[in-house]
């Protein structure tokens, strides 16, 4: 008996010290791969010299060209203080020069004056801007507006060689970074987190997405304004969506016109409502909101409040979809044809991800008879299409969260246009990419249009956790439509006035330098 409690007590000290050992390795592992990220030449690889910012600048002598330069774009009030803790980080591992606070130099400036720098010492045979060029890659820090800010210059810059962009979430729904496998949560903001997304940067997968535009075109109202009301004021994140100029090539006499962009949804109706009230209580007592935790908290509080886990005791049907607009729809090929909408239906989605409302997939994957059916497909975010779904109310919101569920799938279509119905509402609230804002509508006019049409693509970057699907993906079941549906053209049935978002102008090399020089 003595021998077996021995053997025993001897048995389980070299188990402990077998997992002792074990840890230890694992700490030591985890201990050096942190001293390997802090390393100067982990560093070095995504570093860019003073000289590409500034022209008056000596050029530094560096050996290699930095297999993945970034540029940092911080929205600094984002995340409650994480925004402003990352600028400090993020500047102190790389270039100051190369991280940018949103709140104080506006995106559009920063990278038009990059590649304006960069031409001309392409123009003097630098070489090493030449490769820069090509390797560049734009991190964005904030909410999912912070990000749509950003995807929208990139896109009306129409850059020969567009960087791909990488999302950290800061924001209190993170759908866009969620997307592509950079996590919904907010992140650390120490200098260890930093490298490690530096490393996952370096590391991540380009994907191409569609791009959509969105246009609204009323007559101007007799009395009042017919401008979108922001929550409290115009967040700069919603540049996107404003009137455009009278020199404009959208601009019509006697009418108001307003466009922007989106890559996640378009949404109009309850959602939207809600998100608005969300953001002006947050816009009212900014301290109560710095805790990711705490909004969507509040979020879901405001939902209850608003009465719509009761929707039809408590709103009136008259602002139910197919009440308040018609729904019209373009398939890739053919012309515009009636959406019918349930007049059960409070808030209308239109998903470009699988990605809404913290990550929730709306449209799911449909079973094989649905697909031979009604012609419908899993979401992919290459492929042209919008996915178009329903909610009944709030009840119906929280089926997302059982396995397989979804909303009312209504149709996927190229293009999606809204006709309100004359003196159907004074007001409607819409949201694109998490920002929202209350839509005042001329009650004497029955030409009331929003139209959503695709406008190319943009390059994102997705890690190995990405939930996007692509039509060149091996796993997706229409590959064999991809040189179909793929495509970098825009679409040529629209003018040339479509082609923009408003976000920024088209980057153009100045007379003075001579692009025939040009590689």
């Amino acid at each position: 008996m003595e021998r077996i409690r021995n053997f025993t007590t001897e048995s389980l000290s070299i188990l402990l010290g077998i997992l002792l050992l074990a840890f230890s390795v694992v700490d030591l592992e985890l201990v050096m791969a942190s001293s390997d990220l802090d390393s100067e030449n982990f560093r070095r690889q995504f570093y860019i010299p003073d000289y590409i910012f500034v022209p008056s600048s000596t050029p530094e002598c560096l050996p290699d060209v930095p297999e993945c330069p970034v540029l940092v774009f911080i929205n600094s009030k984002s995340g409650g203080q994480l925004g402003g803790d990352l600028l400090i980080n993020y500047r102190s591992i790389l270039n100051k020069n190369q991280v940018f606070d949103l709140g104080e130099e506006a995106p559009d400036n920063v990278l038009h004056n990059l590649y304006l720098n960069l031409e001309r010492l392409k123009l003097l045979g630098d070489k090493f801007a030449t490769k820069l060029e090509e390797n560049l890659k734009i991190i964005v820090a904030g909410g999912d507006g912070t990000a749509g800010w950003l995807l929208g210059v990139v896109s009306d810059l129409k850059l020969s060689q567009p960087p791909p962009i990488a999302t950290v979430p800061l924001g209190t729904g993170n759908n866009l970074p969620f997307a592509f496998g950079w996590g919904k949560k907010n992140p650390g903001t120490d200098r260890n987190s930093v490298l490690s997304f530096l490393d996952k940067v370096q590391k991540a997968k380009e994907m191409k997405i569609d791009s959509w535009h969105i246009l609204m075109r009323m007559k101007v109202p007799k009395e009042g304004s017919c401008d979108p009301i922001a929550p409290l004021e115009l967040p700069h994140s919603l540049h996107a969506f404003h009137r455009v100029s009278s020199t404009d090539d959208l601009n019509v006499e006697g009418r108001v016109t307003f466009r922007g962009g989106f890559w996640n949804y378009f949404s109009m109706g309850m959602d939207a409502q809600v998100s608005y009230a969300f953001h002006s209580e947050r816009k009212l007592h900014p301290e109560k909101f710095k805790n990711q935790l705490v909004n969507q908290s509040t979020y879901a509080k405001l939902g209850c409040t608003q009465g719509w886990f009761f929707a039809p005791l408590v709103h009136p049907s008259s602002k139910n979809i197919a009440q308040l607009a018609k729904v019209k729809i373009m398939k890739r090929h053919g012309g515009w044809q009636d959406l019918f909408i349930p007049r059960s239906i409070r808030s209308i989605v239109c998903l470009n991800l699988p990605s809404f409302s913290g990550g929730l997939n709306p449209w799911g994957t449909p079973n094989i008879n649905k697909r031979n059916d009604r012609d419908l497909t899993p979401p992919l975010v290459d492929d042209g299409l919008l996915e178009i779904v329903g909610f009944r109310n709030a009840w119906h919101g929280l089926v997302l969260l059982a396995p397989n569920g979804h909303g009312t799938r209504l149709a996927q279509a190229h293009r999606i246009r809204f006709e309100f119905h004359k003196g159907a509402a004074d007001h409607t609230f819409m949201r694109i990419d998490g920002e929202p804002w209350k839509q005042p509508l001329p009650v004497d006019d029955d030409t009331v249009v929003v139209e959503i049409s695709h406008l190319g693509q943009v390059k994102m970057l997705a890690t190995h956790n990405c939930r996007s699907k692509s039509v060149h993906d091996p796993s997706s079941l229409t590959i064999q439509d991809a040189d179909e549906r793929d495509s970098d053209n825009e679409d040529e049935s629209v003018g040339e006035e479509w082609r923009k978002f408003g976000a920024a102008d088209t980057f153009k090399i100045p007379d003075e330098i001579d692009i025939s020089h040009l590689s």
